[in-house]
């Protein structure tokens, strides 16, 4: 049994980082400390736990907890944070001054329609100490990166953030099509049969030539003809730039290249859908993390605001 008693904190820190990288040399560099004097914590923690904890995983990569290990886990994070919050001192937040990193998980359509323009604003204060970072939002142990504070905030489509967290609706947004200004079919919407022949362009980080798109295509009963794949939407503008490719992507992430893209109206419709900022409870009543919601907020509200703007070619 673990003897709370003759127990040090730093081990049980040591743990909570062993079970979230289940690996000694990842886990080591995270805590700044050296691979032996982790080597050491963890065998410290097994004659406490009475148990081997993380064994070596059999394809010889990384190491895998044990059953008291995967008991510890949730409780062990949620003690630590609950630990960490006691100690922290409530403070006015100051942009000027702070030392705090930001981290955002999202993807790059996301982050071109919203944090862009707050990651700007971020480094317009001229405060090097003042950090913003983006990060995949793909990652299974989201909630309990946020849980560690490893992440402040999530951002992306309404309905896929985790039951858990707090959520606040950002925007709306629709589907339009995308070709470089001057395309030979000229600037008039075309009829479903033409989008369908036309030269498509899709975002895949797999090679898939199918999304959620040709799916409603489907239902209606035609197929487009998709001649590329890229793995980053930002990377679509620059294919249809030097070709004469198109593409059907969200409104408000194109227009940030309305310089030499025409957004056209599709033949059929699209269901808009909902962006959201999504934060752990436990950083409701944060300063710097109310301060970066705010600016999340605001960005929501002005792209709302401009979103009745006209778009299309005359």
């Amino acid at each position: 049994m673990f003897d709370m008693k003759r127990s040090e904190l730093y081990l049980l820190i040591s743990l909570d980082t062993l079970l979230d990288e289940l690996n000694v040399t990842r886990a080591a560099q995270r805590l700044h400390i050296s691979q032996p004097t982790l080597s050491g914590h963890l065998a410290r923690l097994r004659e406490l736990f009475q148990d081997p904890l993380l064994v070596p995983s059999e394809t010889g990569r990384g190491m895998v907890p044990t059953e008291r290990a995967l008991a510890l886990r949730a409780g062990l994070a949620d003690a630590l944070a609950k630990l960490r919050d006691a100690v922290a001192q409530p403070h006015e937040f100051d942009p000027q001054t702070s030392t705090r990193t930001f981290v955002v998980a999202t993807n790059d359509s996301v982050f071109t329609i919203l944090a862009l323009d707050v990651m700007t604003e971020v480094m317009s204060y001229g405060n090097p100490e003042l950090r913003m970072s983006v990060v995949p939002a793909d990652d299974a142990g989201l909630v309990e990166r946020m849980a560690r504070r490893e992440v402040d905030l999530f951002l992306g489509d309404i309905d896929k953030v985790p039951e858990t967290l707090k959520a606040r609706f950002l925007l709306s947004d629709d589907f339009v099509l995308a070709q470089r200004h001057g395309h030979p079919r000229g600037i008039g919407a075309p009829d479903l049969a033409e989008y369908c022949a036309l030269h498509h362009v899709v975002v895949s980080a797999r090679a898939e030539f199918s999304t959620p798109v040709d799916a409603v295509l489907e239902k209606l009963g035609v197929e487009r003809n998709v001649v590329a794949t890229v793995p980053s939407y930002n990377q679509v503008a620059l294919v249809l730039s030097q070709t004469d490719g198109v593409a059907s992507l969200p409104r408000q992430l194109l227009q940030r290249y309305a310089a030499f893209v025409d957004l056209i109206p599709l033949p059929f419709s699209i269901p808009s859908f909902r962006l959201a900022m999504a934060w752990h409870p436990r950083a409701q009543s944060d300063p710097a993390g109310i301060w970066i919601r705010d600016r999340f907020l605001e960005i929501g509200q002005r792209a709302r605001t401009t979103s009745s703007d006209p778009v299309f070619p005359a």
